[in-house]
């Protein structure tokens, strides 16, 4: 059975793996904009279609090309990507004080591929501190304001299906290990993956037949055989989909009618639903929560100013200097998380491998359950929690619904209600290394509400 590789991509000599080392006095930032007045998700919603301007506050760079610099399938799509994805000659601070002034030497293998597909590269999104959670991220906007068809964005825990759902278009996880991390500058090795935002399901399925495959520079990709993204069929009378009651527990009553709403229109398609009980469900944010802060505090060591980021002033020695650097170069959230993360690692090393346990028995357990159903429904938001997460309790409640796919490395999709419908969206969720399937899914529901068309 396959296990998710603690081992992260590439050498460390770089926070993306790339081969050389940050260029002496690098001083190269994002262009920054006014400071906003509302990290509200309704109010980017509401207001970034009544000027330009927003647009500014969508993206940290804008690129200087306009036209594709290659020719390919995707020739002449806009692609939008986070600043951890390095570009060439590109700020690259993965929203983090750490990083500030980094410029990119070399692309992330997902953008040479891009480029070399004739995709043209819009700029760079906002997106929150190594895209842990949503604050501060624009993650879908740039979608929903067509300014970028497609946009790369990081998944560490559902944030690319959460983005999704506040921006109404489609979210895509692929499966953990067909996707090249080399480049990317992360935080969770074995949970993280490059997440794909669009209008439409098939332009997700043209970039991810460009961008996954094997890659002789990420040493952590599994040695298996790449999925064919070729359009398949769904037969809806040969296929079932499997709603876990144990992830449907913490709803209110309103809310799991919403739910069940939703899943109507899976069943008006001729889909055959089948409850499928998991009842460990509640542990898989447990689990990410331990193994991904290890994880996160081992990967956070190498900012310590002396390689990357800011050096504190006053220092009055080294480890002076390395402690009011560390402090200074990351935001509450991530350094809670990384203060976690070092207790386990230092303290309770042996919750950590409790964890990791109860993570190959979560596995176990929903290799069985792909065995009972072709497909997961389960919800995205979680709507008891504010938007923007005050703590790490908050973020974890935010992602209750995602973050078990990220735990699995399964393969998972979001699709917006349709046009004037009241009900949430949907997540659905299928085997790893089941993502073209899914994604057949995906486009065969989409083309149920267009009639077919």
């Amino acid at each position: 059975m396959w296990r998710p590789s603690p081992t992260a991509s590439g050498r460390a000599s770089r926070p993306c793996g790339c081969r050389f080392p940050v260029p002496a006095g690098c001083s190269r930032t994002p262009r920054r904009s006014r400071e906003i007045t509302s990290k509200s998700p309704a109010f980017w919603i509401k207001h970034t279609t009544e000027g330009e301007a927003f647009m500014e506050d969508i993206f940290c760079y804008t690129s200087p090309q306009t036209a594709s610099s290659g020719s390919g399938p995707l020739r002449g799509l806009k692609t939008a990507i986070q600043p951890c994805f390095c570009v060439a000659e590109w700020p690259t601070d993965a929203g983090s004080r750490a990083l500030a002034g980094f410029t990119a030497l070399e692309d992330a293998t997902v953008v040479e591929r891009l480029r070399q597909a004739g995709a043209v590269l819009t700029g760079l999104t906002r997106m929150s501190e190594f895209g842990f959670g949503l604050d501060d991220s624009r993650a879908g906007m740039a979608i929903r304001n067509q300014a970028a068809d497609v946009e790369l964005s990081l998944d560490l825990m559902g944030e690319t299906r959460l983005a999704a759902a506040r921006a109404s278009v489609c979210g895509f996880k692929p499966s953990w290990g067909i996707v090249s991390r080399f480049g990317l500058i992360g935080l969770m090795p074995s949970m993280e993956c490059c997440g794909l935002l669009s209008g439409g399901v098939k332009q997700i399925r043209e970039v991810l037949k460009v961008i996954a495959g094997p890659d002789e520079r990420d040493f952590s990709l599994p040695d298996e055989k790449t999925p064919d993204f070729s359009q398949g069929e769904i037969n809806p009378r040969e296929t079932t989909i499997g709603v876990v009651p144990e992830g449907l527990s913490n709803m209110t009553s309103e809310q799991r009618d919403a739910f069940e709403a939703a899943l109507a229109e899976l069943r008006e398609a001729g889909f055959s639903l089948r409850e499928i009980s998991l009842p460990d469900f509640s542990l898989f944010a447990l689990v990410h929560r331990i193994v991904g802060s290890v994880e996160a505090s081992s990967s956070a060591g190498r900012y310590d100013s002396v390689r990357y980021g800011q050096r504190a002033k006053g220092a009055k020695n080294w480890n002076e200097m390395y402690l009011l650097s560390r402090g200074a170069a990351f935001g509450t959230l991530v350094k809670s998380y990384l203060f976690q993360g070092a207790f386990f690692q230092f303290e309770r090393y042996d919750a950590y491998e409790d964890a990791c346990r109860v993570r190959a028995r979560l596995l176990a357990a929903m290799a069985e359950i792909s065995a009972q159903a072709d497909f997961l429904a389960l919800p995205a938001v979680n709507p008891g929690v504010p938007d923007m997460a005050a703590s790490l309790d908050d973020t974890y409640r935010q992602f209750f619904y995602t973050a078990f796919a990220n735990v699995t490395g399964q393969p998972t999709l979001y699709l917006p209600p349709g046009a004037g419908a009241i009900t949430p969206g949907l997540q659905l969720a299928g085997p790893r290394l089941g993502d073209a399937r899914l994604l057949a899914l995906g486009e065969y529901l989409l083309s149920a509400r267009q009639g077919g068309k």
